[in-house]
């Protein structure tokens, strides 16, 4: 960013947040107490979705789903759950039959929208809930160990796993493990996951992949097909292009609460702030402002930056950048690869957040 766009700016209003300034630390007890839908959903209900009408399979989730929510009305009604965190769970009797549900389907086509309105509408406390993404789980596993997030999670009588990722078998195996206790403590689970984006016309790949790299959990999973198009390029504008580094400097010092970073700088940032904490990094932002974006240099920070655009999507903050538009971010190596599915959720994520930021351009 120029020194005169940081001067003229400076001149008539107060200086912007940073992020790289932002070295939050995150206690266990916040991991385990965040594992709610995101602001982004808390007002999502099922009758606040809307099908398509030429999918048939989005009208048929949702009549499932409500279907199984009502049916975990009586799960844990001996209030087995409400304990002291850190207490042991008691030994509950073993479930048979599907006791999940897998949302399988492409990008945008609301499965995190019907996902939250299953926890909403789930008849139990928010304490015996639990919603997070695969990698909130891993990291909360990683925060508290495994034996004492079984015993955490135990009580629950739902846990939903937005994202199921597939890409890392460590972590895939370690997951499985734990939702294999949990399932024999008689917790229901539902997850979704993304179809890869080369093999949208296979039809059941994701649903397939999941069930096998789940093994003995596919059982209590009922796969259930969501069809459609990314909502969030139905009937909507293209993203807009990049700003000038005038204009984003402006914009930043004109919008209260907002941040401001040169791009490769934040880069360099997220890799010294752990994953689990960017939730907190984000925290009271109103808008994030970035100036002289680039293409991504390797992988590692590649995945840090779609656990951020995740972050800053669930908490619905506007993205305002200049420099390289954000569908060219990725390169095609990355893009074709194994972990294209992340890259293409971020590349979404963040063309919605430029979107929003719109409004709030200072001219």
């Amino acid at each position: 960013m120029s020194t005169r766009a940081i001067t003229e700016a400076a001149s008539t209003e107060a200086a912007p947040l940073s992020l790289c300034s932002r070295e939050p630390h995150v206690p266990a007890d916040r991991l385990v107490a965040e594992m709610v839908p995101p602001p982004r959903f808390d007002a999502v209900r099922f009758d606040t979705y809307i099908p398509d009408p030429n999918q048939p399979s989005q009208i048929e989730a949702v009549k499932v789903l409500s279907g199984f929510a009502e049916g975990l009305g009586g799960a844990h009604a001996s209030g087995a759950g409400r304990r002291r965190w850190f207490s042991r769970a008691p030994k509950k009797p073993a479930v048979t039959g599907p006791r999940g549900v897998y949302l399988d389907g492409g990008y945008g086509v609301g499965k995190t929208h019907l996902l939250a309105s299953l926890w909403h509408a789930t008849p139990a406390e928010p304490s015996l809930k639990a919603f997070g993404t695969f990698v909130e789980l891993t990291n909360l596993v990683g925060a508290l160990g495994f034996q004492q997030t079984v015993q955490t999670l135990s009580g629950h009588r739902l846990l939903c796993i937005d994202e199921f990722e597939l890409d890392d078998p460590g972590d895939t195996v370690l997951v499985s493990t734990l939702l294999g206790k949990l399932v024999d403590a008689g917790v229901a689970l539902a997850a979704t996951s993304n179809t890869l984006p080369g093999k949208l016309g296979e039809g059941r790949f994701a649903a397939a992949d999941f069930l096998r790299e789940i093994q003995g959990l596919s059982a209590h999973f009922r796969p259930l097909r969501i069809d459609g198009e990314d909502y969030r390029h139905r009937g909507l504008p293209e993203a807009p292009a990049p700003y000038s580094d005038e204009i984003v400097a402006k914009t930043a010092y004109a919008t209260p609460g907002a941040s401001l970073d040169d791009f490769p700088h934040l880069l360099g940032h997220l890799a010294r702030v752990h994953p689990s904490r960017y939730g907190a990094l984000t925290d009271d932002l109103a808008a994030v402002c970035l100036t002289d974006v680039q293409p991504i240099p390797d992988q590692s920070t590649a995945l840090r930056l779609v656990v951020l655009a995740d972050r800053l999507y669930d908490r619905e903050i506007p993205v305002l950048a200049s420099g390289l538009p954000f569908d060219r971010l990725f390169s095609e190596e990355m893009l074709n690869g194994g972990y294209r599915k992340k890259y293409f959720r971020a590349i979404s994520r963040l063309t919605a957040l430029a979107r929003d930021a719109k409004g709030l351009v200072a001219q």
